[in-house]
């Protein structure tokens, strides 16, 4: 690489463009006069002085003084008694007299907590094997193919795992289940575990937890070569305050808003970026081009969008300050969105944006040329919310409450959809997925089968959290390992069996993907039933092909139950969370007023899915 940074370089990063700064701050390899040295860069631009301190120099803060870069604000050093390995730190003497000592924010490798000091590190030099994976995904339509996501804590899916045990056992048993999609709560460096990576101090350091830079490119290229894509949770809502970190950088709020209405989150206790700094739009959009291209990264989920868009968001009952038109919207985010969704499309061919967003905001997956943000995807925490609301109560009173389990159909379409049923909904005394459901032992499985069906049915891509698959019974706590001697219970064994059928049914076939965003792919057969909470409806297929899809939400048995139906059918039973009976040649017939019907077995708490072929019934 060249030895100094560029005009060009320094001016994108002062204007909020430069995509790519990772290449230009931070510690980089390079040779003066045939001599191996590194060069420092870090951007404090209201330091009196700054230095460069590590293990290389006794920590010496008057041992490698480093320059200003005319008057941009950017420091730099080249030392050459340094090496691969070594810690290191910024010392800035603050104009008011303080000697700071800060982690580097671009640093590609940090210390195991409760150590602090970032690393030099060489992320280069891994040989992916995953062309032929990337050229796929660059031709992909993702929206018409199925998205199954498995939402793993790297740290508790079992303990003691890193990168390298990871690219073993998770990506077979991933792979072996079913999925597509491997989703990854944070991994960058962060120094409290009790914030599950959310409360970031190095936003280009993958953790030391679970291993090297290049020990997780292998974990990513390892999941390629099975076909399964890496989605990582990005969190550029806010970050930690901890004192190594980015809170008052340069002895100054740099990366935060000066104004603490502006700055502090105070239901989480950390700091909020300020997207009106261009220097800090080019250091998030960075980041986020720095996982999908050093790393091959699938796709990013961007937490707390909420907190990124409303600038009262947290701030109930509390002092907020409104935008420059007396709104509320943080207008600076929404455009800083529409920028990293641009660079994304540009530069990550296939990679996808997912915004974790929990209000109303409109046009979140429009494209930016239409006023949207230009997210891929949404999650739906409206259907989240609801379903887990009616199947958490006792099933006698869910015909009271049938609007849940069909208003989600009124807005479905508005956006593209991702149903969640994450690691937020198995924590802080919300129980498990399977302790939420009422009823006897027996009945609380049948029902998370019914659960898990029903969210394989509506439209919108699919997310679970580890643990779901199997009916892990006690909350999820980052400290211990999933419960996997319940597999030894045939009643958890059951389930994950019948996971693994769902899955794989759900990837074999496009009724239950391919048309996920209209109404071309779904129809209402039964909507109304609440009395008896049933739910009927059609999934189909961009060529035409049709999936019956039937919920009985009570532990009553309806034998028959009718169905109307808009044409007649032939009915092939696919799969049923009560049992694989097969049930073949089952015709729709005509009653005296040639209206087409269909009488189905319908178990307590069944949900099951019927192949549809047209039949041609003689006109007499």
């Amino acid at each position: 690489m060249n030895t100094n940074i560029s005009q060009k370089d320094l001016y994108l990063w002062g204007e909020g463009t430069n995509i790519y700064s990772y290449l230009t701050f931070g510690c980089h390899a390079v040779e003066i006069d045939g001599n191996p040295a590194f060069r420092f860069a870090v951007w404090a631009p209201n330091a009196q002085s700054v230095s460069v301190v590590g293990s290389f120099n006794g920590w010496n803060p008057d041992a490698d003084p480093m320059e200003e870069i005319e008057t941009t604000g950017v420091w730099q050093a080249f030392i050459g008694i340094a090496h691969k390995g070594d810690t290191y730190k910024y010392a800035i003497h603050t104009y008011d007299g303080q000697l700071l000592y800060k982690a580097d924010p671009f640093a590609f490798a940090s210390q195991l907590r409760p150590n602090t000091a970032s690393v030099i590190w060489d992320t280069g030099g891994y040989v992916w094997r995953d062309s032929v994976y990337m050229a796929r995904r660059a031709m992909l339509d993702h929206h018409s193919a199925p998205m199954n996501i498995y939402e793993v804590h790297p740290g508790s899916w079992k303990l003691e795992l890193g990168f390298d045990e990871l690219s073993e056992e998770l990506v077979r048993y991933v792979a072996d289940m079913g999925y597509t999609h491997i989703e990854l709560m944070p991994v960058c460096e962060y120094p409290l575990d009790d914030s599950w990576g959310y409360q970031i101090t190095g936003y280009y350091s993958i953790t030391a937890r679970y291993g090297t830079p290049q020990q997780f490119k292998h974990f990513v290229d390892v999941c390629h070569q099975n076909g399964i894509g890496v989605i990582l949770d990005w969190v550029p809502a806010h970050f930690a305050r901890d004192e190594q970190g980015l809170r008052r950088f340069d002895g100054t709020p740099l990366y935060e808003h000066p104004d603490p209405r502006r700055s502090e989150q105070p239901q989480w206790g950390t700091m909020l970026f300020n997207y009106e700094k261009n220097e800090v739009r080019s250091f998030l959009i960075s980041n986020a081009m720095y996982f999908l291209k050093e790393y091959h990264v699938d796709g990013l989920r961007v937490d707390a969008v909420s907190c990124m868009l409303y600038l009262d968001y947290g701030r109930e009952g509390m002092d907020w300050l409104p935008n420059r038109y007396g709104g509320k919207e943080n207008l600076a985010a929404i455009e800083m969105f529409r920028q990293l969704s641009v660079a994304v499309r540009r530069e990550a061919h296939g990679a996808m944006l997912i915004a974790e967003e929990s209000t109303a905001f409109t046009n979140v997956t429009a494209p930016p040329e239409e006023g949207g943000l230009g997210f891929d995807y949404k999650w739906n925490m409206g259907w989240m919310n609801d379903t887990l609301s009616y199947m958490s109560m006792d099933s006698l009173f869910r015909k009271w409450h049938h609007d849940q389990v069909t208003f989600s159909m009124c807005y479905t379409f508005s956006e593209h959809y991702i149903l969640p049923l994450s690691h937020d909904e198995v924590v802080h005394g919300k129980f498990s997925l399977i302790g939420r459901m009422p009823g006897e032992y027996e009945d609380k499985f049948r029902q998370l089968r019914l659960l898990m069906m029903y969210q394989f049915a509506h439209p919108g891509k699919k997310l679970n959290f580890m643990g779901n698959e199997f009916g892990q019974f006690i909350e999820w706590d980052f400290r211990r390992p999933l419960d996997w001697f319940l597999l030894g219970y045939p009643s958890h064994g059951d389930m994950q069996i019948f996971s693994r059928q769902l899955n794989r049914f759900y990837a074999k076939t496009p009724a239950l993907y391919e048309q996920d965003d209209d109404w071309r792919g779904f129809e209402w057969l039964t909507v109304e039933d609440s009395t008896h909470s049933i739910l009927v409806f059609l999934r189909r297929d961009s060529k035409g092909n049709e999936l019956l899809c039937a919920f009985n939400f009570t532990p009553v048995k309806h034998n028959p139950y009718r169905i109307r139906l808009p044409r007649p059918y032939v009915l092939t039973q696919a799969i049923s969370n009560v049992d694989l009976r097969e049930i073949t040649g089952v015709r729709s017939e005509a009653d005296a007023y040639g209206d087409e019907y269909v009488d189905i077995m319908l178990s307590p708490y069944e949900a099951v899915y019927y192949y549809l072929k047209a039949q041609h019934r003689p006109q007499h």
